[in-house]
């Protein structure tokens, strides 16, 4: 089962950026759990979290795979991201995004990290026994 880090513990940003590609080829079912947490902020600022796609590991979608919401707080927030309808993608990697407004200084600083843990098989196929079609 795999598990990493998207974006390591204690990453302070204050600009855009990506994180560095991770090989997900090798993965079983390519349905992961993403948890963003956010760690250290300052008042009146966003963080825009996108995860991005790639066949190679070096070129990389024109848009994300799954994106998290528009963030403001210190928070821990998990998304799903389901690769299985999307074989050619072998790595993903975060790009994050944040803005700044208000009074002080005007560059942001998010300390945040991002964690990706493959969803068991059986978990899987437990759930998919309870969806019932209508």
């Amino acid at each position: 089962m795999m598990e990493a880090f998207l974006v390591p513990e204690k990453t302070v940003v204050n600009a855009k950026g990506d994180g560095p590609g991770l090989d997900v080829s090798q993965s079983e079912g390519r349905v992961f759990l993403l948890t963003l947490a956010i760690t250290n902020i300052i008042e009146q600022e966003s963080l825009d979290l996108s995860i991005f796609g790639s066949g190679d590991g070096a070129t990389w979608d024109a848009k994300p795979v799954v994106a998290f919401p528009q963030k403001f707080y210190r928070e821990e927030v998990p998304l799903l991201l389901n690769l299985t309808a999307r074989p050619e993608v072998k790595f993903v990697r975060a790009h994050w995004e944040v803005a700044r407004w208000g009074r002080g200084t005007e560059t942001p600083m998010f300390e945040f990290h991002v964690t990706l843990r493959e969803v068991p098989q059986e978990i899987l196929a437990e759930a998919a026994g309870r969806v019932r079609p209508s």
